[in-house]
């Protein structure tokens, strides 16, 4: 059963944000139970604070445990400082936390994965649409098993491999790790970024609800629709699967922007919380299919200095290229993690590979202080970002410039014609 509610016109108050909580986690689930809530990093925006904070007035006193964890998929482990900033926890406040820890899911240590299960090649080869046909094994983060309650709390986005974020995604990739991440991240590379995004039902959707059925832990979900920081348009408490579902629809509503055509030239503000290209090609993914045939995006982003601090070195001697390029040479790249791969296809975008010639769609241009030289070498445009102003880029749709500020959450499209 799922409660809760939201409107694209109205923003929940922080009365109604904490009756859906309170419904959703009554004291008979919550009373001496462990209690782990999974929560996005610095790459979200949403009213964490808030949700926290109404988590520990409903729970924090009665459970036994109220710990808190950020799914980070493969992203930078926070220092305990941080993780206390992103959750609006001051010092002088900790203690009324007693009964919380605050956790990093370390996906990159070994001891933090346990294998559950392993999915049939038979079952992959299905749930992919005949895609991918291997056996893959599903790891998971060994410390939800010493909890009694898992608790999904994050936004759903219009998302690059999933169609929507949140619901699932939060254990898989969020706290998963090793070859059933790489794989269905591979998956939607295979399907593209364009095929995927902001499509509720998708091959790597299915993918993912098929590995939670390897967990035997109770999950409740908290799938929140959000605009800016401190704005809640929809919360919706229950089954994993419903209460994502619902959000999702909600999410069509807030995060999709329809144009009545493409542009030759799109410029993306990348904002601060996007700090390396691995997060700040959320950019191109957004924006990607605004952009008119044979048309450049600039990725104005003047704070970023490298490409990623976990996978910079993989990136670097791959590159960025569009799938076909990786597909028709299935060997060249097999010690590269496909999760890697599957990002490089995303920034780069849809194209096709002509008698060994690479044709991308379209131009990416990143304005950051990466130097040229390592432009050139993953294969991306470079523009010096001190020669730019972004506010020559505005207001000039009628002569086929978009500017998008603060891009990489809202979902760009073309209006399709009747």
């Amino acid at each position: 059963m799922t409660s809760g509610f939201g409107s694209a016109e109205a923003i929940l108050s922080s009365e109604e944000i904490r009756e859906i909580v309170a419904a959703a986690l009554p004291e008979s689930k919550t009373r001496n139970k462990r209690l782990l809530v999974l929560t996005p990093d610095t790459t979200r925006t949403c009213p964490l604070p808030e949700m926290v904070r109404a988590l520990q007035d409903v729970a924090g006193s009665v459970a036994a445990r109220l710990d808190f964890m950020i799914a980070l998929g493969t992203h930078t482990p926070l220092a305990d400082e941080k993780i206390l900033e992103l959750y609006g926890i001051e010092e002088d406040q900790r203690s009324s936390f007693a009964n919380s820890s605050f956790l990093n899911h370390r996906w990159d240590l070994d001891e933090t994965m346990t294998r559950i299960g392993w999915i049939e090649s038979e079952e992959i080869e299905h749930l992919s649409g005949g895609r991918l046909k291997e056996r893959v094994p599903v790891d998971i983060n060994r410390a939800i098993f010493d909890y009694d309650l898992i608790v999904i709390c994050g936004p759903v986005f219009p998302h690059e491999v999933v169609g929507y974020s949140g619901g699932a995604k939060y254990l898989f990739p969020g706290i998963s790790g090793g070859e059933f991440l790489h794989a269905f991240h591979w998956l939607g590379a295979v399907v593209t970024c364009a095929g995927t995004i902001g499509i509720k039902h998708t091959p790597v959707r299915e993918v993912i609800n098929r590995a939670m059925d390897l967990i035997d832990t109770e999950v409740c979900c908290l799938s929140m629709v959000v605009k800016t920081q401190s704005e809640l348009y929809g919360l919706y408490a229950g089954d994993y699967k419903e209460a994502w579902s619902a959000a999702a629809d909600l999410s069509e509503q807030v995060h999709v922007v329809e144009k009545k055509r493409a542009y030759p030239t799109v410029f993306g503000v990348c904002p601060p919380m996007y700090d390396e290209i691995w997060t700040g090609g959320k950019v191109m993914y957004k924006l990607e299919q605004v952009v008119a045939d044979g048309g450049k995006l600039i990725i104005y982003a003047p704070h970023i200095t490298e490409v990623s601090r976990t996978w910079g070195a993989d990136i670097e001697r791959i590159g960025y290229h569009v799938v076909d390029f990786f597909l028709e040479q299935p060997g060249k790249f097999s010690d590269i993690p496909r999760g890697v791969l599957a990002h490089s296809t995303h920034v780069r975008g849809t194209g096709v590979m002509k008698d060994g010639i690479e044709k991308p769609r379209i131009e990416v241009v990143i304005a950051s202080q990466i130097p040229p030289e390592t432009c050139a070498k993953i294969n991306l445009g470079y523009l010096d970002p001190d020669t730019i102003n972004p506010d020559e880029f505005r207001n000039r749709e009628a002569e086929g410039v978009l500017f998008v500020e603060k891009a990489g959450e809202i979902l760009h499209r073309v209006k399709k014609s009747l």
